[in-house]
């Protein structure tokens, strides 16, 4: 008899995604480790007891149908990481979203897509230029990526009509901020409405970096158009450098403190954006079909349980900076799996933050 499709057990997918301490990283790897998400589940108190934390259990399953039943009412669905449907290029993060809700359809895979960012204050000039490029990126065939936001997202929204993707910071049901209701509903019916966040999530401060990884990862490339040297748009830039796609900027004068983050980013490296035409001869030497693999379902590996020695070589050599994982398992001479089962134990106990880079630290 053939192993079951793990994309097949949703509601413990969804679950194990939902339980405190569970990120993406952690997910994977227990998916990895057990097989299926009933079977992490199952583990996951003697994990936690391991790591020397409280005792972890799943999350509620009451509140996950109801979770399921509302994305359903709302027309929405669920999108896991090995799913068919599941963005491509995101899917290459490390710390890509274990799961997405969606409304909406998604855009051809095979379309370049470009992230168009910048500030929620913007000037009407600014405005007037991403309205403009995003229309004539949609012409070409190009996917828009934006956050929904004021200003300059708002103005790619509309400027590139149905050939959009808004990536939102609190639950899909959740429109933010109020005045683009009617555009986040539109965008929903016309094109694709994304949230990692569960239904119902006020969106939140600590939110916005997380839906900005989902942005800059989901592009070939993230313009900023407008933006101060502090904002949240350059936060999705150092995001689409870091994951090795193209970063653009459209300059501006350096009179206008608005205009300092994209000067900066100039000066750093960012290529210069005039036109359609320079975004598009940025990016079009990169196919994102390229990064599609055939799904492969998780399958159990060997144990690689660590003993009480291995714990402590590894603790020891963790504290409050961030570490490579790499550096870790070099020095403490232990093998790499179970290095990877240890962080995973302290993971699930609550002792440990991931951080960018594969890099991690313990909870102080």
């Amino acid at each position: 008899m053939a192993d079951a499709d793990p994309r097949d057990d949703g509601a413990d997918r969804l679950r194990l995604i939902r339980t405190a301490g569970v990120g993406p990283v952690t997910y994977r790897q227990l998916l990895r480790r057990f097989g299926t998400a009933r079977a992490a589940i199952e583990a996951l108190p003697e994990l936690s007891r391991r790591g020397g934390g409280r005792v972890r259990t799943a999350a509620d399953p009451r509140v996950i149908a109801r979770e399921m039943e509302t994305v359903a009412r709302l027309g929405a669905r669920h999108v896991f990481h090995d799913d068919p449907d599941y963005p491509a290029l995101l899917a290459t993060l490390a710390d890509a979203p274990a799961v997405l809700t969606v409304r909406g359809h998604f855009p051809d895979p095979a379309a370049n897509s470009v992230a168009i960012v910048g500030a929620r204050n913007a000037s009407a000039a600014a405005c007037r230029f991403a309205r403009g490029l995003a229309h004539d990126l949609a012409a070409e065939g190009t996917v828009v990526v934006s956050g929904l936001a004021r200003g300059i997202d708002t103005a790619a929204h509309v400027g590139a009509g149905p050939a959009t993707v808004a990536v939102i910071a609190g639950g899909i049901d959740v429109a933010y901020p109020p005045e683009n209701a009617a555009l986040q509903e539109r965008i929903a019916a016309e094109a694709l409405l994304v949230a990692e966040m569960p239904v119902g999530t006020e969106p939140r401060a600590r939110h916005f970096p997380h839906r900005n990884r989902i942005i800059a990862g989901w592009a070939q490339g993230t313009l900023v158009v407008e933006a101060a040297p502090k904002s949240g748009s350059l936060i999705t830039a150092r995001l689409a450098g870091e994951a090795g796609r193209d970063v653009m900027a459209v300059p501006g004068s350096p009179l206008d403190p608005r205009a300092q983050g994209c000067n900066l980013l100039i000066r750093d490296g960012a290529t210069l954006i005039q036109s359609a035409h320079d975004v598009l001869e940025q990016i079009r030497p990169f196919d994102p079909r390229v990064v599609r693999a055939p799904f492969v379902p998780f399958e159990a590996q060997p144990p690689a349980d660590a003993d009480d020695q291995a714990r402590r070589a590894v603790v020891a050599l963790l504290g409050p900076v961030p570490t490579p994982v790499d550096e870790v398992i070099r020095q403490s001479g232990v093998p790499a799996a179970v290095v990877q089962m240890v962080l995973l134990e302290l993971e699930i106990a609550g002792r440990l933050d991931r951080h960018a880079g594969g890099r991690i630290s313990l909870t102080m």
